[in-house]
């Protein structure tokens, strides 16, 4: 028989779907009921900001604070130097220190959405200020020795890259040693007990586990959450204009709210239940809505998870643009508008294909013209017949409007 937590912070996730796995949900309930328990998540500052691939994790650490803990972001300032294997076919591009830092301080501002940060409250702390300061041959002696190879090469973040014989370098090796080595150092720092991740961070978090406990001989816990996917299996994060960005300055309020106006319906209750702070009540009646009614269910999703990353002006202007495109006909006061330069013309101007490559709309010429060639390119309103119709700088000098489809749209001007 499963067992039925009695914490609110255990309750609540495992009501909403968020728990795939738990190393010990008895003896955490136990903790979580009887005192503050700190947890982190640990975050690669590879870019700038975070899409909605992390999304879930985040609402995570949401939830802990709610429910009257201390969540800890951490920021791989140090692994990311190094690059985490796991779900990966090949080694990451490595980032200098320069770079990495610069990220860490898009990705804060994420973050200052999600949580409360101060005295007592969320910690943002950098693995770099422990990991840049090891020294190899001590950490060898002193941690490697809990570590077998035997182990690590059973760990799926492992076997699957060896399985299709795509090569992992003894850098990425490294990488589990490190972030078990991180639980240990936050459990030292802050008296952190609790790791949660992805269900792809299982190994990782099992080691991290196993060294605390050798080591510092504290009781810890490992949480995971399921590997999301859409109902149509493509992966979360993602879209044909790219990724789905958490910070405004990389993806535009209006554009993340119509990642979400245009769910699928197959997805709609489980998004309200991941990614908004409905009442399950509500995510049931408006997850169960059909026909037509369900758009009700999906602009209430829009309007609730960008409120949470943008904050409800945003939200409501999102909305106002898509009923003023979709139906009053209008451009919409919110739509992401891309400038061209003198010399996107060249000479004879610019062809509507690469128009749409530009503005966002199609990832690359080839699909421009698969647009154009389905009738789903319309310029202005009006049909895009020819994939070579050269478009001049006067006649985006007072902004057109591109639609691919019914959904997407943006202004161009010149």
């Amino acid at each position: 028989m499963a067992y039925t937590p009695r914490s609110d912070f255990l309750n609540v996730l495992s009501e909403r779907g968020f728990i795939a796995d738990c190393t010990d949900m008895e003896g955490l309930d136990e903790q979580l009921r009887t005192g503050v328990v700190t947890g982190y998540i640990g975050f690669d500052a590879t870019a700038d900001s975070l899409h909605i691939g992390s999304l879930i994790q985040i609402m995570l650490l949401r939830w802990l604070q709610k429910t009257g803990h201390r969540p800890i972001a951490l920021m791989g300032g140090g692994t990311t130097k190094i690059g985490d294997p796991s779900g990966k076919d090949e080694a990451r591009q490595l980032l200098d220190a320069t770079a990495i830092n610069a990220n860490i301080q898009g990705i804060r501002s994420v973050f200052d959405k999600y949580l409360n940060f101060g005295p007592g409250e969320a910690v943002m702390a950098n693995n770099a200020e422990w990991l840049d300061e090891l020294n190899y041959v001590e950490f060898l002696r002193d941690y490697g020795r809990h570590f077998t190879i035997n182990r690590m090469l059973a760990f799926d973040s492992v076997r699957l890259r060896l399985d299709r014989e795509q090569p992992l370098t003894f850098l990425e090796f490294n990488y589990m040693l490190l972030q078990a080595y991180d639980f240990m150092e936050l459990n030292k720092r802050f008296g952190c007990n609790l790791q949660m991740g992805g269900s792809d961070q299982w190994g990782n978090i099992v080691n991290g586990i196993d060294l605390t406990r050798r080591i510092n001989r504290a009781d810890v816990f490992g949480v995971t959450t399921p590997l999301l996917t859409r109902a149509n299996g493509s992966k979360m994060g993602k879209s044909v204009g790219g990724a789905i960005w958490l910070n405004e300055e990389k993806l535009s309020p209006y554009e993340f709210w119509q990642y979400w106006r245009n769910t699928l319906d197959a997805d709609v209750a489980k998004f309200l239940r991941l990614f908004t702070e409905l009442p399950l009540n509500e995510c049931a009646r408006l997850g169960g809505l059909e026909g037509a009614e369900v758009n009700e269910a999906k602009i209430r999703l829009a309007n609730e998870v960008t409120t949470l990353a943008h904050g409800n002006e945003a939200a409501a202007a999102a909305e106002a643009t898509a009923r003023e495109v979709f139906e009053k006909g209008g451009v919409g006061d919110d739509l992401p508008t891309v400038t061209l330069t003198a010399g996107d013309f060249a000479n004879e101007g610019i062809s509507v294909a690469q128009l749409f490559v530009k503005a966002g709309l199609a990832s690359s010429g080839k699909e421009a013209k698969r647009l154009i060639a389905g009738g789903g390119a319309q310029l202005d309103d009006v049909p895009v017949k020819d994939a070579g119709q050269m478009i001049s700088r006067e006649m985006v000098e007072a902004t057109v409007k591109l639609s691919a489809g019914k959904k997407r749209h943006a202004l161009v001007k010149g």
